[in-house]
């Protein structure tokens, strides 16, 4: 992240407190520490912090209270991760436009990592969040990876925003990118990791929307995109949902794009690793398809039919729309009652 001189005000030698608190052993490894109620990051050196991942590193690990870090307008190139330890993190972009805030990186799982190896798609990601209770507003994730110029190599999955912990809110974000901007994860497949998205903009062609989590998608934009080469085909979701819990609830939004008529199916089932103990899950209900939805809008992935996934639509409209059949199965109005958000999440009222 970019770094520039600054004045040593007061709130400058308050936040460098904070984090020198933060980063002391006792501070760290006691449980509850007490945490700062807020802190401001500012790419143009205004503010305490030039960089998310620094007012996050500010944070006290076991935090048992939010902590609100206020992003001012500005593009921020950068890795960051809260981890597991840090949790109730309210990420919030100052002013109320998405567009505004972009924390983007152009990791993909195939690009090499210093010392060895290579990231893997899950390491691709923008913006990782392995903790409970993160909150995310007015925010843009990106991953802008370059397919063609990296044509050579292999593994294009680019994450632009990955999250592994329960109870995720993100409300007002995009999520930009072209093959697995979204991962919706958890911890493992016998932990339930729920995150509930509204009004926000998630755009790609590949399996973008994917993972095990438990996921409600609502008044939001779902934007298919063309590949990088311009050609028109792709996969919004692809669940990998362990068979305990509920997979992706798309509910009250748009499914729409600027592509070609009939070439992007809803999703695929992922056996991640080739697990067959799993049973992805995707419902599609009340939603606006365009032409751009396939009229069989699932299909097969890796040797793994579609058929033994738990795949529906409900009341959808738009010219995607299609009615029931044997290659489009839909929800009854008595099954549609329990594939609400309320249903879905658990208990857990974001």
């Amino acid at each position: 992240m970019r770094s520039r001189p600054r004045t040593l005000a007061a709130p400058l030698l308050l936040a460098a407190a904070l984090l020198t608190t933060a980063l002391t052993p006792s501070a760290t490894a006691a449980p509850g520490h007490a945490a700062p109620a807020s802190l401001t990051v500012a790419a143009d050196g205004s503010a305490a912090f030039a960089g998310i991942q620094a007012a996050i590193d500010a944070v006290p690990a076991n935090n048992t209270s939010p902590v609100t870090i206020t992003v001012q307008p500005g593009v921020y190139r950068e890795v960051v991760l809260v981890p597991s330890n840090k949790p109730h993190i309210r990420l919030v972009g100052s002013s109320g436009r998405a567009a505004d805030v972009t924390i983007v990186h152009n990791n993909s799982s195939g690009t090499p990592k210093p010392g060895g190896g290579t990231y893997g798609t899950s390491g691709s990601a923008t913006f990782a969040v392995d903790a409970d209770d993160f909150q995310a507003r007015n925010i843009t994730f990106a991953n802008d990876f370059d397919e063609l110029a990296h044509a050579d190599q292999p593994n294009h999955q680019a994450v632009a925003l990955r999250t592994r912990g329960d109870r995720i809110v993100l409300s007002n974000i995009a999520a930009h990118g072209d093959q697995d901007t979204l991962l919706l994860d958890s911890a493992n497949k016998d932990r339930q990791g729920r995150v509930h998205i509204s009004d926000s903009t998630i755009t790609g062609n590949v399996d973008f929307i994917f993972g095990r989590a438990t996921a409600v998608i609502t008044h939001s934009v779902i934007q298919v995109t063309r590949r990088p080469d311009g050609t028109s085909a792709g996969y919004v979701t692809a669940p990998s949902t362990a068979p305990q819990f509920p997979g992706f609830l798309i509910i009250n939004s748009t499914i729409t794009g600027d592509v070609s008529d009939r070439t992007y199916y809803l999703g695929r089932p992922w056996y991640s690793g080739g697990d067959a103990t799993l049973h992805p899950q995707v419902t599609v209900r009340d939603t606006q398809l365009s032409a751009a939805i396939r009229t069989t809008p699932w299909t097969d992935m890796s040797g793994f039919p579609w058929q033994g996934a738990r795949f529906a639509e409900y009341r959808n409209s738009g010219p995607g729309a299609g009615t029931p059949s044997g290659t489009r199965p839909h929800l009854t109005d008595q099954q549609a009652g329990s594939h609400t958000p309320a249903t879905w999440l658990g208990g857990w009222t974001p």
